[in-house]
């Protein structure tokens, strides 16, 4: 009788076993797709601002990146009437996480490795302004009094626009340089921002690559203030 007890416990406790362990498994194999699917949700953020740079750049005589109208005329402005340019513009960095070449792999449990497209750049020119030395004071871009002595020199509405032109190629020039030396900066903000999502999902482990990258161009665009006084 006791052999007959003892057979039976050993039976349930076999039964409970493999149930438990039959459990545990449909749990982990249900577990590791809903952990993929959420991390597949970062597709949906589409566009991601991971850096921002404001600079101000102050000018008291042009160079060759003004062009021949900057030659032209800022350096007569900025000689004669004793002022200086404060040159104001952003640099957005963004990924574009809607891209083909934006990957997700899975490496191991609640672990995956990330590929990062190309990093996109916005630039804009916020703000131009004159400052006026003698009268200590900021100054509108090409207000009306520094117009007229623009004008006593022949210069039209299509030099206006030029000069604007010329703004827009320096400051390319200048968000170049600071894009291509900051490379590493815009990759570790991308890193924290997108390892702090994930954890959120409930993954242990992510690394992401980053392909080399050079900048030889970016668009730049005017605010609609600066530009409707051009």
């Amino acid at each position: 009788m006791n052999g007959f007890f003892i057979g039976i416990i050993v039976a349930l406790v076999v039964v409970g076993g493999l149930w438990f362990w039959l459990k545990l498994k449909r749990n982990k194999s249900a577990k590791e797709p809903r952990i993929f699917s959420s991390i597949e949700q970062l597709r949906a953020i589409g566009q991601l601002s991971v850096y921002k740079v404001m600079t101000k750049e102050i000018v008291t005589e042009t160079d060759h990146t003004w062009g021949e109208i900057g030659s032209r005329y800022l350096s007569w402005v900025l000689s004669n009437k004793k002022m200086a340019m404060i040159f104001e513009f952003v640099i957005d960095f963004r990924y574009n996480l809607q891209s083909p070449l934006f990957e997700i792999a899975e490496t191991g449990e609640s672990a995956y490795a990330i590929t990062m497209p190309p990093c996109d750049y916005e630039v804009h020119i916020r703000d131009i302004r004159f400052y006026d030395e003698q009268g200590s004071k900021l100054l509108p871009w090409l207000l009306p009094a520094l117009l007229n002595g623009f004008l006593s020199n022949g210069f039209s509405e299509e030099d206006k626009n030029k000069l604007v032109d010329a703004a827009k190629n320096h400051a390319e020039k200048q968000a170049l340089e600071l894009i291509n030396n900051i490379q590493s900066e815009v990759q570790k903000s991308a890193t924290s921002t997108l390892e702090s999502i994930s954890h959120a999902f409930g993954i242990e482990n992510v690394e992401f690559t980053f392909a080399s990258q050079t900048t030889s161009e970016v668009a730049v665009a005017v605010s609609e203030t600066l530009a409707a006084s051009a």
